[in-house]
């Protein structure tokens, strides 16, 4: 049998010669192991390779010098099987060889190298060896810990390297405090691959090089919108107070998180020439660049910002009002007494009529709070005409929900209103004709009806 599948393996054909190393694997005879050494010498790599898996099972010392020799192939494949079985036979004379593999130009292979080299108990001799190996494993933190002895590696992988490899490389470089760090770092702002320039720019945030303002300015106008998030940190701890104007023009940006951090930098750098900018972000359309443009302008403490601060007070989103409230109280605790507010109160009248429920209810307590008499036909608000119609001991509150926040709250606000048939009810009910919920709005028209 023995004889007649090594026949098989000499003339066979690549069908056939698989599926024979394939039942040599599964033989466990002793005589099977010259065979698939044998198959190590095959004009298919497909073949070599598996002779070289099919012989871990055997843990036969007699393959560690046919398997060395298969280390030099001119397949890939065939070079990494060899270094696996290697490192699972476990003998000490492979270690020479495959200290030689961890310059092997595939990547997979010298992976598979330096993992059969830990399982052998290998340890470097030279500093050299210690890089490549570590470079083999792909442990580019480690690669940085090695101080001056790495960088020039890691310069290479970011030079050369996959995007992947770069990034993890522009990271490693980051915490090697080499000077040669900035120049490279600098060059990296070219790469194709956005991910790598944000970590780049993130690098140079970090160093903090008040020589390298200039470069990180450009990258708050790369066409990658997280870059820009992260240039704008950069030019902060680049450039200190030169930042103010890049970042005033960064509150234009067509990215919200780029306005946003733009805002928050400012507040930071505390210089007012950026007061007008944050002005006009009190009415940007996204929330959170509301919120921060707000925050930032309590931090300035400018009186110039009151006229816009105010308005603010009215914003939908109760986190915007909150920021506006407090930053108003940051720059003046008697800001209601301020000259300037009172050209805010033809905007907070008409606030008085706005769809929303909210805007309408902080209309009515700001001119309250700045002792504005407000025309009662003006005053559609709840509170106003619930006071005016409070014949039912019920209305009130009635009043107050149907403008809830809850869908289920001004549904049953709704239904309720119908039953009570209070006739002060109508303006309330007219506004609430206008909810964003059909069921509600078909709740109220029903109680509308029944007030006729």
């Amino acid at each position: 049998m023995i004889w007649w599948k090594y026949q098989q393996l000499r003339l066979g054909s690549l069908k056939t010669r698989l599926a024979v190393v394939e039942k040599l694997a599964e033989t466990f005879d002793e005589k099977a192991v010259s065979l698939l050494i044998l198959a190590l010498d095959d004009k298919n790599a497909e073949v070599r390779c598996l002779g070289a898996k099919s012989l871990v099972r055997y843990n036969d010392r007699r393959a560690v010098v046919p398997l060395i020799k298969l280390l030099k192939d001119s397949e890939p494949l065939s070079r990494a099987a060899a270094a696996e079985t290697l490192g699972r036979l476990g003998d000490p004379q492979a270690a020479n060889p495959l200290t030689v593999v961890l310059r092997d130009l595939d990547p997979v292979v010298r992976g598979i190298a330096a993992r059969s080299l830990n399982r052998l108990g290998w340890q470097p001799v030279t500093e050299s060896q210690r890089v490549l190996h570590i470079l083999a494993l792909g442990n580019l933190q480690q690669l940085a810990a090695l101080g001056p002895d790495g960088v020039g590696p890691l310069l290479e992988i970011l030079h050369s390297g996959t995007p992947n490899k770069q990034f993890s490389a522009v990271k490693a470089l980051g915490k090697t405090g080499d000077s040669r760090v900035v120049p490279a770092m600098l060059t990296a702002l070219q790469n194709p691959t956005p991910v790598v320039r944000m970590a780049v720019v993130d690098v140079l945030a970090h160093l903090g090089d008040p020589g390298t303002f200039s470069e990180v300015e450009k990258m708050l106008s790369d066409p990658n919108a997280n870059v820009r998030i992260s240039a704008v940190g950069a030019v902060v701890n680049c450039g200190d107070v030169r930042a103010v104007p890049v970042l005033v023009k960064s509150l234009k940006d067509t990215s919200w998180e780029v306005r946003k951090g733009a805002a928050e930098a400012l507040g930071r750098l505390g210089d007012r020439a950026a007061v007008d900018g944050l002005c006009l972000l009190v009415q940007d359309p996204d929330r959170d660049v509301r919120e921060s443009a707000i925050t930032a302008l309590g931090l300035l403490g400018a009186r110039a910002a009151l006229l816009s601060l105010v308005p603010a007070l009215l914003d939908p989103e109760s986190v915007v009002r909150n920021a506006a409230a407090g930053a108003l109280q940051r720059i003046d605790s008697s800001w209601q007494d301020a000259t300037v507010v009172s050209e805010a109160v033809p905007k907070i009248k008409a606030a008085l009529k706005h769809p929303e429920y909210w805007v309408r209810h902080c209309a009515t307590k700001l001119l309250e709070q700045l002792k504005v008499e407000v025309d009662e036909a003006q005053d559609t608000t709840p509170a106003r005409l619930s006071q005016k119609a409070a014949a039912h001991p019920a209305f009130p509150v009635l009043a107050e929900l149907l403008f809830d926040r809850d869908r289920d709250l001004r549904l049953a606000a709704a239904v309720a209103m119908g039953r009570v048939r209070e006739p002060q009810a109508a303006p309330l009910l007219t506004n609430a004709v206008r909810d964003a919920d059909f069921s509600v709005r078909q709740a109220v028209l029903s109680a509308l009806t029944a007030l006729n």
